[in-house]
C-alpha cells in the first residue's frame, strides 16, 4: 500500500484499536486457480503469536480454505471514510487551487493463513464473534438460545481461518496534507453529514496535526 509519511497511522495503539472495533474485512489469497477473496467478520486477537492473529470462518464450500495459498494472505481492513469537497476548505477562496479527494483509514494485514476444520475451536470463535457484536444490545442474543443440535449442524458446515499477522501497513488519510483552516472545514462540513461522516469528522479531531 502506498502511504506518504504524512499519511501514515499514528501508532501501534490506532491500528489495534482499527482491529478491535472492525467489523469484517475482505480476505484475499492467491492460489494456483488465481486470487480468491471472501468479506468476513473477524475477531482480533492481540495476543495470539508474535503480532496477533485475525479468527474467522467461511462456509465449507467456499474453496478459499481447501486450495494453498501461494505466499501471505492479505486481510483488507477498512475504517471510516468519507468524499471531501474543495467548497469546505478556505484555501478555496484564497486561490482556488483545490480538487475533491476521499479521507479514510485502512489497514492491510499480511500473514500465514492457517485452516481449522475443528469443531471446538469454531465453537469458541463462534461465541466470540457473538458476543462482540451482540454488546450493547437489548435484547441480546445468545448462541445458546438456539436448539443444540442446530448450532452443531451450523458449525459442521464451516471451517475455521487464522491469519496469523506477519506485518501491517496502516493508512490514516485524513487531511494532513491541508492546511488548519482546510481541515477545520472539512470536519466542520463532515460533522453536519452523514454518521459515517461524522465518524471521519470524530477520527480527525483525534488525530495529532503534523
Amino acid at each position: 500500500m502506498y502511504v506518504p509519511d504524512h499519511f501514515a497511522a499514528p501508532g501501534d495503539a490506532a491500528v489495534a484499536e482499527l482491529l478491535a472495533q472492525h467489523g469484517a474485512a475482505d480476505l484475499i489469497t492467491a492460489t494456483d486457480s488465481g486470487l480468491l477473496a471472501t468479506l468476513l467478520p473477524f475477531s482480533y486477537d492481540p495476543n495470539r503469536g508474535e503480532r496477533g492473529a485475525l479468527l474467522g470462518h467461511v462456509a465449507r464450500n467456499n474453496d478459499q480454505w481447501r486450495l494453498p495459498a501461494i505466499g501471505e494472505a492479505l486481510v483488507i481492513v477498512r475504517g471510516p471514510d468519507a468524499y471531501v469537497s474543495p467548497t469546505w476548505y478556505a484555501s478555496t477562496a484564497e486561490h482556488g487551487r483545490v480538487v475533491p479527494t476521499w479521507n479514510y483509514i485502512t489497514a492491510h494485514l499480511y500473514g500465514n493463513l492457517i485452516v481449522h476444520d475443528d469443531v471446538a475451536w469454531l465453537s469458541a470463535l463462534v461465541r466470540r464473534l457473538t458476543e462482540k457484536h451482540e454488546s450493547g444490545k437489548t435484547p441480546r442474543w445468545s448462541v445458546d438460545d438456539a436448539p443444540g443440535s442446530y448450532i452443531s449442524g451450523q458449525l459442521r458446515a464451516i471451517v475455521g481461518m487464522e491469519i496469523a499477522i506477519t506485518r501491517v501497513e496502516a493508512k490514516w488519510k485524513l487531511s494532513q496534507n491541508r492546511s488548519a483552516a482546510d481541515a477545520e472545514g472539512v470536519v466542520t462540513a463532515l460533522q453536519a453529514g452523514t454518521p459515517a461522516d461524522q465518524a471521519v469528522g470524530e477520527q480527525m479531531r483525534r488525530l495529532p496535526r503534523r
